[in-house]
Order: C-alpha cells, then sequence, then structure tokens
C-alpha cells in the first residue's frame, strides 16, 4: 500500500430534507456528518457500519452522485466539489462506481458491447476499433469471453453480471473504484469469485478501492484499513489487523462479535435499542444511546477522537 493521499476527505456533510408526513412541514437527514477521512493510492479502504449509518450516501457524495451541503474533497489536491465543465468529465473518468445491485444498474435493452462502449464513445477520442480492442480486454480481464459481448443482461447469472459491472468500471482505466456493497446480492457460492477478483484488481493494477460493506469477513478477506461508521460519523479507523486484534470503540466490538466465524469467543455484543433516526440525531457522543459503557459527559459532551494510525472517538479513551 503506497502511502501517497489520492482522495482527502475534510468536514463533509451530507443532508436531505423530506417532508414529515400528513401533519406537513419539513425533516432534515443528516445522512454524512462531519467526516474527515484519507485514502490512500493502492489501498483497498472499506467502510463498515450496520444499514442506515449513511455508508453509501458518503459513496455517491464522493464522485457527486450526491450533493454535498458543505466540506471538501480532494482527488489529485483538486477539489472535486468545485469542478464544473471538462475538470469534472475528467474527474469522472478517473472515479468510477461498482454497485449494488448487478443487474439494476445494467441497461436491461442493451447488448453488453454496447453498455461496455458507451463509456468509451462518449469520454474519448479512440477509433471504433481502439473501443472494441478495449471493450474485449476488459471483458477479459473480469474473467469472462468474449462471446459474451453479444448477449443481453438478463441472460447472465448475478455473478457474471457483476463482473460485467466491473468491466463497465474498468474500461476508462480509472484510478479510484467505489464498490457498494459489491457482492451483497450475490450467492455465497458467487460471492468469493468477486471478492478474489477485486483482490486482483487491487494487487495487479496498483487501483485504489473504497469497498462499502456490512459484512466484517468480507473486510478482514480484503481491506488494508477500515473507517467504521455510525450516524455518518467515523467514529474507529485504522489498519485491518490492529481494528481486528484490538477494537476499541464499543460500537466497533459489537459489529465483530456479530459475525460468528471471527468471534472466537463466541459471546455476542448485542447493543440495546435500535439505532436512532438520522433525523433526530442524539446530543453528545451519538453512540450514547446503546451504549454500555455510557457516562454522563457521554449525553452532552461530543468526543474529539484521539490517535494517529489507530483513531478513536470515544470518552473511554480520552
Amino acid at each position: 500500500m503506497a502511502d501517497k493521499t489520492l482522495l482527502r476527505i475534510n468536514n463533509l456533510n451530507v443532508e436531505y430534507y423530506t417532508n414529515k408526513g400528513i401533519l406537513g412541514g419539513k425533516s432534515t437527514i443528516h445522512a454524512v456528518n462531519g467526516i474527515s477521512l484519507d485514502i490512500y493510492k493502492g489501498e483497498i479502504l472499506a467502510i463498515a457500519g450496520e444499514s442506515g449509518c449513511g455508508k453509501s450516501t458518503l459513496a455517491k457524495a464522493l464522485i457527486r452522485l450526491e450533493p454535498a451541503k458543505s466540506g471538501e474533497i480532494y482527488f489529485d489536491s483538486k477539489n472535486i466539489l468545485t469542478l464544473m465543465g471538462n475538470d469534472l468529465k475528467e474527474f469522472r473518468k478517473k472515479a468510477q462506481m461498482v454497485f449494488q445491485n448487478p443487474y439494476a444498474s445494467l441497461n436491461p435493452k442493451m447488448k453488453i458491447v454496447d453498455i461496455l462502449k458507451e463509456p468509451l464513445e462518449i469520454n474519448t477520442d479512440y477509433s471504433p476499433e481502439k473501443i472494441l480492442e478495449t471493450v474485449k480486454e476488459k471483458i477479459r480481464l473480469v474473467g469472462l469471453d468474449e462471446s459474451c459481448l453479444e448477449l443481453y443482461p438478463h441472460e447472465f447469472s448475478g455473478g457474471q453480471r457483476q463482473r460485467i459491472a466491473i468491466a463497465r468500471a474498468l474500461v476508462l482505466n480509472p484510478e479510484f473504484i467505489l464498490a457498494d456493497e459489491p457482492v451483497s446480492a450475490l450467492d455465497v457460492s458467487i460471492q468469493a469469485q468477486i471478492i478474489n477478483l477485486i483482490k486482483e484488481l487491487n494487487k495487479n493494477f496498483g487501483l485504489t478501492f473504497l469497498l462499502i460493506t456490512h459484512d466484517v469477513s468480507v473486510i478482514k478477506y480484503l481491506a488494508d484499513r477500515i473507517a467504521v461508521m455510525y450516524l455518518g460519523e467515523i467514529v474507529e479507523s485504522g489498519k485491518t489487523e490492529d481494528i481486528f486484534q484490538t477494537p476499541l470503540h464499543p460500537y466497533t466490538k459489537a459489529l465483530l462479535s456479530s459475525a460468528p466465524q471471527l468471534n472466537k469467543t463466541g459471546k455476542k455484543i448485542t447493543l440495546k435499542g435500535d439505532l436512532p433516526s438520522p433525523a433526530e440525531l442524539p446530543q453528545g457522543c451519538k453512540f450514547h444511546t446503546r451504549c454500555p459503557y455510557v457516562m454522563e459527559k457521554c449525553k452532552t459532551n461530543i468526543p474529539q477522537g484521539k490517535g494517529i494510525t489507530h483513531k478513536v472517538k470515544c470518552f473511554l479513551y480520552e
């Protein structure tokens, strides 16, 4: 893993606005709350957390699929939140996304060859011959035969469709790929194939990945570093081996204990209550309403975080 920062997030905030219901009025959904995080060239960084914590919103904001309320996102020293026109188009070539549902992300009316050719036709001045050559190269790279190019998405299995989605992300030779739950919609027998493909792409081509997942076993196998997310905040981050061997934040401990194959003691930490609504965030530490170690100051004060390579936001360590 290289130590050069490819993407730097500074105090990023993303909010949604929605109606409160039959009584009218507006409600603010605080999806991402003041996240600051570095992603290094050539690494696989995993964002972990339960459903509703803001993982997918963060990923979409990083490639301008969701607007940010405030903050900065620097990619190769350029703030992408201020990019427009050709500058934004150039950024989109360098950063691609693989979505959770491969069938929904592929146009069912287009042949695979046309799905893969389209980004090249829009974003490059390649000749038709060069475009077709690139398409064939990428489809082989993800482990599929060229003969599949004349077929439609519905003629493939879920795992094959996800390989096609990855090939589409690769056609423009990006530096950075966001993979949002790339295996959760697949059968267990197919998941390992896609996981190994991601690992090979990272190792052989130095591709940088941001992996969004709630599956801690996938994280342990793939990720170089982990950032644990709760209610739109990063509560703990560090190298994968450090997080798994010495988790510090109570929420991280609960997440790891939920995976039976990783929980050697067999003791599962059960959190009290449900994940609070992002429309009504708790005061103080956002985790205090479910924390087994809650103190009075947790209810009113916000932990600032400690550590350098292994960081944690918790009053237990301040």
